[in-house]
């Protein structure tokens, strides 16, 4: 059996990379947009990517240099890019006799590396950086897969990944929902997700709303889609609770996990295209729903006894890096 800190670990390494890389490609992508679009409405774009991020925009003017220094480069802020980074990192740190010595050696490197990559940003243009996070995260995705044993550790590693997929695209997807259908701004989606060499030969190149939603929610190939990435947390999970029963009972993660699955897997297209903001808000919610209950269920840490000038006391003890 596998320590619950080293599961929790392995859980949230694989949220934090997958948080990282989503991040550098929807920002790098909305960069590009905002300086190949100098007549635009600079401020409120910059509002909307920060506010699609998860982020509060302050009342000072907002520009380019302002958003890649804030969800890039500041570390002294958890949710930027590299405060994930760092937390990814520390995660690691904590868990190094279950993951390869490559898997430690990538996040560590990648991690010094910031530095280096936000001057030659600031020289060149955040693309730089932006670049570097998705390339360390692409290599750490496949040491992960060439180096660590594909037991339980590898189970949590791709769980969490999976889970945080599919928040991250539910993102991108809620921030163009009220475009007209034939919109640039698909393709912008697209590319953020990778997607759009693979969209182009499935669908012949016709770029509009209805074709995107229905590939990144629903094909059953595309890795990134939705469905996609919500089959393999499924899969994923149903591998860690081993729980036998002869009326199908299972978990609250399970069950919320088919529960979302099945429901896109039956869904029809065109009702989805309908009511796509209530179903995005929903898998959100889902998301959160189930990585609270894997915490619950597989992280459940005994509080801690410690010493005071009253004598033992109870102290829960928390994560310092979720």
């Amino acid at each position: 059996m596998m320590l619950a800190r080293n599961a929790d670990s392995l859980f949230w390494i694989g949220r934090y990379v997958e948080r990282a890389d989503d991040m550098a490609r929807i920002l790098d992508v909305s960069v590009q947009q905002l300086l190949e679009d100098p007549t635009g409405d600079t401020d409120r774009m910059v509002r909307h990517v920060l506010s699609v991020l998860g982020f509060i925009p302050d009342d000072t003017p907002q520009s380019v240099w302002t958003l890649a220094d804030r969800v890039a480069y500041d570390r002294t802020d958890p949710a930027s890019i590299a405060g994930i980074v760092y937390a990814a990192r520390e995660n690691a740190r904590g868990a190094r006799e279950v993951i390869s010595s490559e898997m430690w050696e990538c996040l560590n490197a990648t991690y010094q590396g910031l530095g280096e990559a936000e001057r030659r940003a600031r020289r060149l243009g955040p693309h730089a950086f932006l670049s570097y996070v998705k390339e360390r995260a692409a290599m750490f995705a496949g040491l992960a897969d060439a180096t660590l044993s594909h037991d339980d550790g590898y189970s949590y590693l791709l769980l969490g990944r999976s889970i945080e997929r599919v928040d991250m695209l539910v993102r991108m997807l809620l921030s163009p929902s009220g475009e007209r259908n034939n919109s640039p701004t698909w393709m912008s989606v697209l590319t953020a997700v990778g997607a759009q060499d693979t969209y182009v030969r499935a669908y012949r190149g016709a770029v509009n709303a209805e074709n995107v939603i229905e590939f990144l929610v629903l094909d059953r190939l595309f890795p990134r889609s939705i469905f996609n990435a919500l089959r393999t947390a499924e899969v994923n999970l149903a591998e860690l609770d081993r729980r036998p029963d002869r009326v199908g009972a299972q978990s609250e993660a399970m069950t919320l996990l088919g529960r979302a699955r099945s429901g896109l897997e039956f869904i029809d297209p065109a009702a989805l295209i309908d009511d796509l903001m209530p179903k995005l808000l929903e898998l959100q919610a889902s998301c959160r729903a189930v990585s609270e209950c894997i915490a619950e269920e597989h992280f459940h840490v005994e509080p801690w006894l410690s010493w005071t000038d009253t004598g033992l006391v109870n102290n829960p003890e928390e994560g310092v890096f979720r």
